[in-house]
């Protein structure tokens, strides 16, 4: 295994209110989606350097994510997951991402906590 092979970024818990699911009445209303990413990727350049030109801002993944989620309209949060995940890859030098979507309303027959989607993609796929 080579060095920095199994470094990553996290940023976890992110919330954004957003149009996704099968149902009408979900694309009407906002919901709340919650989503956590992590980035793959060799940070022995960054943990030298100390600089953020060696890493990757997790300010602008925020941004990026939360431009899909609530930018965009899917009816599967597969769909959602496999779209934060490529752009990830389209805008950073990570070598994988693992993308989580949580759904906590989404409409089920029941009482549960949430419905979660996670997609794995590395660069080479």
């Amino acid at each position: 295994m080579e060095p920095g092979s199994q470094d990553r970024i996290s940023v976890r818990g992110m919330l954004f209110l957003a149009r996704h699911g099968v149902n009408l009445d979900e694309r009407l209303e906002p919901q709340p989606f919650e989503i956590d990413v992590d980035l793959h990727k060799n940070l022995s350049g960054a943990s030298a350097s100390d600089e953020l030109a060696d890493t990757i801002d997790y300010s602008a993944l925020f941004s990026l994510v939360g431009t899909i989620v609530e930018g965009q309209s899917f009816r599967l949060i597969e769909s959602l997951a496999a779209a934060i995940a490529d752009a990830v890859l389209a805008e950073t030098d990570a070598t994988a991402v693992d993308v989580r979507v949580r759904k906590p309303r989404a409409p089920l027959p029941g009482p549960f906590e949430t419905v979660e989607v996670a997609i794995h993609r590395d660069r080479a796929e």
